[in-house]
């Protein structure tokens, strides 16, 4: 998937979409896709200006944006124009070590279990094939808001 079909899945935008390809997807089960970190990214001019590192929240929202895109293309009627995914829980996350500008985080989401609304999913980010996160992500999908 490139960036124009992830952004028919996926509602955010500059600068909080955070997936830039999909390289794999096996529906109901697993996704593969990166993140190209730059020295542009807003957030390095905050954190940390003379050592920047990729927040920790942000890798974390990125797997989640990872598992939006596997329930899109898992589950029909999930994802859609009358529908939102949200982030309903996070267990067992773990950090190993900081992004910087010019890595390439790659994004994996693999499918665990659904019960009602509630899908959840076990992720795991790696830079250079090491280990960076890890986190297993619970989201919801609900009607939008008129």
């Amino acid at each position: 998937m490139d960036i124009q079909q992830i952004k028919e899945y996926l509602p955010h935008r500059y600068p909080f979409l955070l997936i830039d390809r999909v390289v794999e997807v096996e529906p109901g089960k697993r996704l593969l896709g990166y993140k190209n970190v730059t020295c542009n990214e807003p957030f390095f001019a905050g954190h940390f200006p003379q050592e920047p590192i990729m927040p920790g929240v942000l890798i974390i929202e990125a797997l989640a944006q990872a598992t939006g895109l596997l329930a899109g293309n898992s589950m029909a009627g999930i994802m859609g124009k009358n529908k939102i995914y949200y982030l309903v829980g996070l267990d067992k996350v773990r950090f190993k070590r900081p992004v910087t500008p010019g890595d390439r985080l790659m994004l994996e989401a693999t499918y665990l279990r659904h019960k009602r609304n509630i899908w959840a999913f076990a992720c795991r980010a790696e830079v250079d094939g090491e280990f960076v996160a890890s986190a297993e992500i619970m989201c919801a999908a609900t009607e939008r808001e008129s």
